[in-house]
């Protein structure tokens, strides 16, 4: 599901990590034997065979060849010595029944929800039982209405409109995919009274602005269509209709017209050769710069003077999915799980999103399949997942972890994700305290096309990405810390749009997301029937390399994780980002404040109204509520105390943490193992307290990207002061709370 630039994925809010670290880490002569073994059990051609099989038909979910590649991946984990079994859970999952899009008029046109085959890709004539172009989610509707241009369809975009006098409601509104994530657009749309919303590629974001078109280049062609779920997932993802409970028989299930994250208007993806006549058809204001895209038209934002007919009408039905479990079981320590995960099913053939993720998955399971056979034996047990239903709405893996909540909170050390993978530089998001973890593989893994490391070439990357005038703060402190020498790589905060979501956000397990890209490019095709085996092999990955490389990556991490006998934990990394959102929080408010004092002068003096053009008026912006001062004080001495107490910890865990007895290494690990819980209170974030974490979580209005601190930041950003002052306050009890528990592991390693 889950597609964003590398670059911001590296440097947003990146984490400083401290260097110290206990001296039983480090690689070991015969931990560098197996690593090279595994290495060499990783076949590239091996890839190849699994994509080609998993991409053959449609995959969503629903369709046969979605079941079958759960049973076919069972039958494979079973054969190289995994206990696999399948788990399965009844949700809803919409699929359509009726779809039009027209415009009227005298000249007339039907919008084509169909994509067309390309000969040289034989995939692409093997549409029989793929979805046409839809959005999961939407709310079914038969409407007809005048057409609005709304940009990218983000709340700065009808501020912008409602300056130019343009209203939706009553309207259909037309978006473009960017900016934010797909669900805001028709959820945005109907907030602002619109009655139906189509959303469509603009070339400018994912077409022949950027590269050739696919066949001829990895871009989407003029029929491209990206499909994709709409539902709200801001609030909670998975199912609709058990928030919080595993949807199994017997479950109490909401109503449909009850499942708050189910939208109530019409919606329908296009491609940009059918946008083009229905943005054709607008009239009245010239849209500002920011909304043109690469179409070759002018871009005006409407109304049009036709009216636009749009009608979707779908199956509600419970169906059900197919979650593959393997695991193996730890000899040392049974009861602590290592969990890695990757999706199955597309919205398509889905070959880069999500296969070139889980066949590097599985290669990983065949090899360490391989290393038991020769007598290895983890000492964590592995538990490797294929989730099902990622692409509704995170449904499979939410599911999961519904059904086994209070048991991954007491087992779980960690989950790994990986999702859609491509040729280029590694990238990883993660618990900020599991950083130097990552750090350490990625400095231990050889890049085939430079032969340093990932990790020396992710810093390389930074550094230049940080270069220029439009570099903005992040990726300019990003920089100054790859540069750093002896510090960790830095890593990115989680926000959502992959199965890390319900681990991370729900049940405070330390979760990591990695990936490689940004050179192969598979967000051309992103979403729509072009996502084959024929494009991932030919413009993302030649050879399949770095989806071996990502198995590489990965799998390494999770034999670290599986075998080290102190906690991986490095809380200095948790430390330092926390100072760091707090230092972005303050400045927030500053400017917010700042920005609220010269609106309200440049009102008074009437300079709107002075400075626009009288040929094409513009309403002045509303007056901004002025911006307390917050007391940080509890925030900053809870940041202070956890930066001090990590410290300690760390210098003790080197000192004391080689020679532990077996009775206090398990003490120790017993609290290491749910401190990151502290940071997922119950409380929850503010109108959506499904989301716990209050350290990083999805934005309510950037869905896939990452808000620190969110309960504090986005309280600041919305301007509800009253929540800002209440959560400095529950932030600082969550790291307080972190804090304590690190106390009581010094007071193990120093007894």
């Amino acid at each position: 599901m889950r597609r964003r630039p590398l670059r911001s994925a590296l440097t947003l809010s990146a984490l400083l990590l401290s260097a110290a670290w206990p001296a039983t880490a480090d690689t070991s002569a015969a931990q560098a034997a197996q690593e090279q073994r595994f290495d060499s059990l990783i076949k590239p051609a091996d890839l190849k065979a699994w994509m080609e099989h998993m991409a053959a038909e449609p995959n969503q979910v629903g369709s046969p060849h979605d079941k079958a590649n759960a049973a076919w991946q069972v039958a494979q984990f079973q054969s190289w010595g995994w206990d696999a079994h399948i788990e399965s859970f009844d949700v809803l999952y919409p699929t359509p029944l009726h779809e039009t899009l027209e415009l009227t008029g005298p000249t007339p046109f039907r919008a084509t929800l169909t994509e067309p085959p390309i000969a040289s890709d034989p995939s692409s004539a093997h549409l029989a039982g793929a979805l046409p172009a839809y959005v999961a989610y939407q709310g079914d509707g038969d409407v007809t209405a005048p057409l609005v241009y709304v940009n990218y369809g983000m709340p700065e975009d009808y501020a912008a409109l409602a300056r130019l006098g343009v209203d939706v409601r009553g309207k259909i509104v037309i978006a473009r995919y960017g900016k934010g994530w797909r669900g805001l657009k028709p959820k945005l749309a109907q907030d602002h009274g619109a009655i139906g919303c189509i959303i469509y590629s603009d070339p400018h974001e994912d077409g022949y602005s950027l590269d050739r078109a696919y066949p001829d280049g990895p871009m989407r062609p003029p029929h491209g269509i990206q499909r994709g779920s709409v539902a709200d997932m801001p609030l909670y993802p998975g199912d609709p209709l058990t928030p919080g409970i595993a949807p199994v028989p017997g479950a109490a299930r909401l109503a449909r017209a009850d499942a708050k994250t189910i939208l109530k208007i019409p919606t329908l993806p296009i491609s940009y050769a059918d946008a083009q006549v229905f943005l054709g058809a607008l009239g009245g204001r010239l849209a500002p710069a920011n909304f043109r895209g690469a179409l070759p038209i002018t871009y005006f934002v409407g109304p049009s003077a036709v009216p636009v007919h749009l009608e979707v009408k779908s199956d509600w039905q419970l169906h059900p999915i197919y979650d593959v479990i393997a695991t193996l079981k730890g000899a040392a320590y049974p009861d602590q799980w290592v969990v890695r995960g990757n999706h199955h099913d597309g919205w398509v053939f889905g070959a880069s999103d999500p296969l070139s993720g889980q066949v590097a998955l599985m290669a990983e399971a065949q090899a360490i399949g391989a290393l038991v056979k020769d007598g290895y034996r983890p000492k964590r047990t592995l538990v490797y997942a294929s989730w099902d239903a990622e692409e509704p709405m995170l449904v499979g893996s939410t599911a999961w972890t519904s059904a086994h909540d209070d048991e991954l909170r007491r087992h779980a050390v960690a989950y790994i994700n990986t999702d859609g993978n491509a040729r280029g530089i590694f990238s990883a998001e993660a618990s900020a305290d599991f950083g130097h973890a990552i750090s350490q593989v990625a400095d231990s893994v050889t890049d085939p096309e430079t032969g340093v490391s990932v990790g020396v070439r992710a810093r390389a990357a930074l550094r230049v990405a940080a270069t220029g005038d439009a570099a903005e703060d992040e990726a300019r402190e990003a920089a100054k810390l790859a540069a750093l020498p002896g510090h960790d790589l830095p890593v990115g905060p989680l926000g959502s749009g992959s199965d890390y979501s319900s681990f991370v956000q729900h049940l405070g397990v330390p979760a990591i997301n990695l990936a490689f890209g940004e050179e192969g490019n598979a967000g051309g095709v992103y979403h729509s029937a072009y996502d084959s085996y024929t494009h991932h092999e030919t413009w993302v990955d030649p050879g399949f390399v770095y989806d071996s490389l990502l198995a590489k990556t990965a799998g390494r991490l999770v034999l670290n994780l599986a075998d080290a006998d102190l906690p991986p934990q490095n809380p200095g990394g948790l430390a330092e980002a926390v100072s760091s959102y707090i230092a972005q929080i303050k400045k927030l408010a500053a400017h917010e404040r700042e920005e609220a004092v010269t609106r309200a002068a440049l009102l008074g003096a009437h300079a709107y109204t002075l400075a626009a053009d009288p040929t094409r008026p513009m309403v002045p912006p509303p007056a901004l509520d002025a911006v307390p001062v917050f007391d940080f004080a509890k925030l900053d001495a809870a940041a202070a105390r956890l930066a001090k107490t990590a410290t300690r910890y760390e210098v003790a865990l080197k000192a004391k943490g080689p020679g532990l007895n077996v009775t206090a290494r398990e003490k120790l690990q017993a609290v290491m193992l749910t401190i990151d819980e502290t940071l997922a209170p119950p409380v929850g974030l503010p109108g959506r307290p499904w989301y716990k974490n209050l350290v990083s979580a999805p934005g309510r209005f950037t869905g896939y990207g990452a808000k620190t601190l969110p309960g504090v930041r986005e309280a600041i950003e919305q301007r509800r002061w009253a929540d800002a002052k209440l959560y400095i306050g529950v932030t600082a009890d969550a790291l307080d709370a972190y804090t304590s528990a690190l106390e009581q592991a010094i007071a193990i390693l120093t007894k």
